[in-house]
Order: C-alpha cells, then sequence, then structure tokens
C-alpha cells in the first residue's frame, strides 16, 4: 500500500520552473459552489479559464447543502415581494452585524446586503426553480415545495427587538431536501457551456510563485504525476474548508471536534489555506466553527424548556439550530437536557441519539430521578409557569407563541450529552460541524498578507476564506452557500480584470 504524496513546502519558485504542462488565463482550484461561480463570472468575462477539480466530478459541499441562500436588501428579492415582505438593505445589514459581533467584516456584509438581491435574480436565470410561497414553520428545511422560509434568528430574541423580522432563506423549489443538486446541476452545467476547461480527479497542491511574490501557477496532481499549470492572470482558491483534516482540526478547533459529524464534502482538507498561507496569507477566525443542534421537528418541542445539569435554562428555545448549539455546547460537561410534557413530547427526525433520564407526574418526580440537585428543576419550573401563564419570558425572552406552562403531567426530561454525541456505526446522525475559518481576503477575493497587502495574482473564495458567516451564535443558514456564490462571483470578476 502506498501513502498519499505530501506536500510540506506548498509553494514552488516560478523561475526554477523549465516548462509547463498548461495554461490558462485563470486557474480555478475547486469546482464548487465557489469555484464554479467564479468561473461562470470569468468566462462572461472572455478570459480563458481552467478549473481544476479533486473529485471526480464538481459540486461541492454546496451540492450536498440543501442549497438555501440567505438573500435579502434592496426592498426584497423577487421572491420575498411576491411573499409579501419588504426588506430593506439597512435592516438586513442591522441583522447580519449583530449576528456576526465582534467577528463580522462590515466592508463584507455591506456589499453582500447591497447586492444580494441582484445574486437571487442571477441565480434564477441560471434556471434554478424557486416557488412564490413562503413556508411558515419552524422547521431546518421544508421538505415541500415553497421557496421562502425563516433560516435564522429573525423572529427570536434579541434580533426581533433591533431588526424588523423578514424570511431570508432562498431554497430552490422541491418535494425534498435536493436544492443542491438541483442548483449545482444548473451551474456546472451552465459553467461548461460557456467553455470553461474542466479537469476532475486534479488535486492543486502548491503555488507558483515568482521572486516579486506574484502567483504565477499551480502544480496539480494528475494521473498520479505533478502537473505545471501556469496562471496568465491569477490563481482563485476555492477548495472548501478543513473540517476533514483531522491534523487542522486538533490544532484549531480541537473544543469542537468531539461532538459528532464533519460536514462537508471528502476534499475538505484545507489544501487551499494551506497554499495561500504558504505564499505569504494570513489564515484568521480559525478557532470558529458551526455547530448545529437541530432539536426540532416538531416544531412543539419548543415549548418545553432547555436546561443544564444544575437546572438551569441557558437561552431562549427559539433560538436557530446554530445558536441552539452554541449556547448547548458551553454547557457544564456539554450535557443539555430538554423538559417537555405529555402532549408536545415527540422524539426529534434529526437527532435520535438522546436518552430518557427522567419521567414523573410531578417535577420533583422528574428531578429525582434525573438526579439533579434537589429543588433545582423545581425553582426553575415554578419560575418559568409564573411568568409563561402571563405569556412573559423575562429571564430568555422566547416568543409568546411558545410560551406554554409546564403542568400537564407526565413530564419527560430528554438528555443530549454534546460531549459523547457519536453518529451511530451505518448512520448519518450526530451534531454537524463545519469550520468558519480561513484566508483573510478582501471582498473582491484577493488574499492578503497579514500586515493588509494583496498577494498579487492570488483570489479565494468560499470556506478556503473567513467569509461573511464567522461564528456559530449568530449563523443562519444559507450564509455559506450564500457567501460562496456571491464572493465566488465577485472573486471570478475581479480576477478576470487582473494585470498579467
Amino acid at each position: 500500500m502506498t501513502s498519499e504524496p505530501t506536500f510540506n513546502k506548498r509553494v514552488r519558485r516560478y523561475e526554477d520552473i523549465k516548462s509547463f504542462d498548461d495554461s490558462a488565463d485563470l486557474v480555478i482550484c475547486g469546482f464548487g459552489g465557489a469555484g464554479a461561480s467564479a468561473a461562470w463570472e470569468a468566462r462572461k468575462a472572455g478570459v480563458d479559464v481552467l478549473v481544476l477539480e479533486r473529485a471526480s466530478d464538481g459540486g461541492g459541499s454546496t451540492q450536498m447543502s440543501s442549497c438555501e441562500m440567505y438573500l435579502g436588501g434592496s426592498g426584497g428579492t423577487e421572491l420575498q415581494k411576491a411573499c409579501g415582505f419588504e426588506d430593506s438593505t439597512e435592516n438586513m445589514i442591522k441583522y447580519l452585524e449583530m449576528a456576526m459581533g465582534a467577528a463580522g467584516d462590515k466592508d463584507r456584509i455591506r456589499i453582500y446586503a447591497e447586492n444580494a438581491a441582484e445574486h437571487f435574480r442571477w441565480a434564477e436565470k441560471l434556471g434554478v426553480p424557486y416557488k412564490r410561497a413562503f413556508y411558515a414553520e419552524r422547521d431546518v428545511v421544508p421538505l415541500s415545495d415553497e421557496s421562502l422560509l425563516h433560516t435564522g434568528n429573525e423572529r427570536a430574541w434579541p434580533y426581533n427587538e433591533v431588526c424588523k423580522v423578514v424570511p431570508r432563506g432562498h431554497v430552490p423549489s422541491a418535494d425534498g431536501d435536493f436544492g443542491g443538486t438541483i442548483f449545482m446541476g444548473k451551474l456546472l452545467q451552465t459553467v461548461r457551456d460557456l467553455g470553461a476547461r474542466v479537469v476532475v480527479d486534479s488535486r492543486a497542491h502548491t503555488l507558483i510563485q515568482d521572486d516579486y511574490g506574484r502567483v504565477r501557477g499551480v502544480v496539480a496532481r494528475i494521473d498520479n504525476k505533478d502537473k505545471f499549470i501556469e496562471a496568465r492572470r491569477a490563481v482563485i482558491l476555492t477548495c472548501g474548508g478543513f473540517v476533514m483534516n483531522e491534523e487542522m482540526v486538533q490544532k484549531h478547533i480541537p473544543h469542537v471536534r468531539k461532538v459528532g459529524l464533519p460536514w462537508g464534502n471528502p476534499w475538505d482538507k484545507g489544501d487551499g489555506i494551506l497554499m495561500g498561507v504558504a505564499a505569504g496569507g494570513q489564515a484568521i477566525n480559525m478557532g470558529e466553527a458551526f455547530i448545529s443542534f437541530a432539536f426540532y421537528p416538531p416544531a412543539k418541542l419548543t415549548s418545553g424548556i432547555f436546561v443544564n445539569k444544575r437546572g438551569q435554562r441557558f437561552v431562549n428555545e427559539d433560538s436557530y439550530l446554530a445558536r441552539m448549539g452554541h449556547y448547548g455546547f458551553q454547557q457544564d460537561d456539554g450535557e443539555i437536557y430538554l423538559l417537555t410534557q405529555n402532549e408536545d413530547f415527540e422524539r426529534s427526525a434529526y437527532l435520535v441519539n438522546t436518552e430518557i433520564v427522567g419521567t414523573g407526574d410531578t417535577i420533583a418526580e422528574v428531578e429525582a430521578e434525573a438526579g439533579f440537585p434537589e429543588g433545582s428543576l423545581e425553582g426553575t419550573v415554578e419560575l418559568y409557569n409564573r411568568f409563561a401563564a402571563k405569556g412573559e419570558d423575562p429571564f430568555f425572552h422566547k416568543a409568546k407563541e411558545w410560551l406554554k406552562p409546564l403542568v400537564n403531567a407526565p413530564f419527560a426530561l430528554v438528555k443530549y450529552n454534546f460531549k459523547d454525541i457519536k453518529a451511530p456505526a451505518g448512520t448519518d446522525q450526530g451534531v454537524p460541524i463545519f469550520t468558519l475559518g480561513g484566508l483573510e481576503v478582501r471582498p473582491t477575493g484577493e488574499v492578503l498578507t497579514p500586515d493588509g497587502q494583496i498577494i498579487p495574482g492570488l483570489f479565494a473564495a468560499g470556506r478556503t476564506v473567513a467569509g461573511l458567516p464567522r461564528t456559530c451564535v449568530g449563523y443562519s443558514s444559507g450564509m455559506s452557500v450564500g457567501d460562496a456564490t456571491f464572493f465566488g462571483r465577485l472573486a471570478g470578476r475581479t480576477a478576470a480584470g487582473a494585470n498579467t
């Protein structure tokens, strides 16, 4: 058995290359959502494009996803307006800045919000179907054919006190969860029809850089041989994140590695990040990751309360799945519990590996069976019920829609242990995680050095960069695909005009 080749240096000197095996104006490394979007723009600009894809076909993590895109602003997309929603650009910016907090890139947020409605029009022009229908239920993704839904914390505190509540999740219309396949099928075919050359089963692993610091091409492993490929204008790195690179995961996000299932395509190995850093770039936000905790559907579970092992609430239960994951993971030993009453209890369709640790006709019985400190859960429920009966939640501000006193016995306490949730053999269950760190780039895609200088001839987009979503606590589904495709387009358009 031969081991996979290792590429320690990640940069070759241009002046040492005697001849090239191929060349193009733009060489794009990765044919997922970001790379294909970059190729689309570059071909529209008339430049020669060569795409190198490590897998046997394109699609990447975008194709594996539901392909929700977080879009709005400019008064609303055509889909939002058709469903009766108005969405100002400033309202969207306010929400995104609040969601990302100190980690957010304000320039990136503003450019995205100002142009997100146009990005929706671009997706429709590709032929991606979006039904003019709003899915109002609390769910992760609609399995019916509506295309607009809430995919974040728009309806939850504290966001609903600061920003106008508007749904921004745009998902391709289909019966079932096939959005990524639909979207990428249209995009990949269009890029090929536009004349981009695509080479699959090709791993770009090393950049070629001249003595002046300009990136001039890549070395790619094709047919088990290294091929030297010249980029006359630029190289765009769209190789995905690093969640499938165990060494990088253990180095940068060891605190979340044990919570469940790495989520992405098999080639999210961090190649683009490693190449970019070797060429002088800077990786930022590397300690941040998405942690999903979809305890719903059924939505009625939201009427219960989540507590830690001391019987204390820690979040408003109507928060979105990533926000729930963020706060749940922070609890002692990663243990959280859902207390629900009989009329609302039903196992979640998403997390089946849970354990009922306490039942009873009184909260005291549940508390004792679960081994909680005496009076801890009783005190929490007594206080919660007192205010819920008045439609209030002064401590965590859960929306009135989900406020219901816990008084109808029997009761059940369900345990979720973040530090010990594993995907059972042969299943895809677990708590999905993926990375939110990568190269620091301008919104237009130029890779930056630690002192903020542009590396000539080097661009990046998608999860290879620290993009729009930079924290789990305010993450909305659709931010990653929206970011990858929008900023992939912007990188492709900018790189197409790069000086030769």
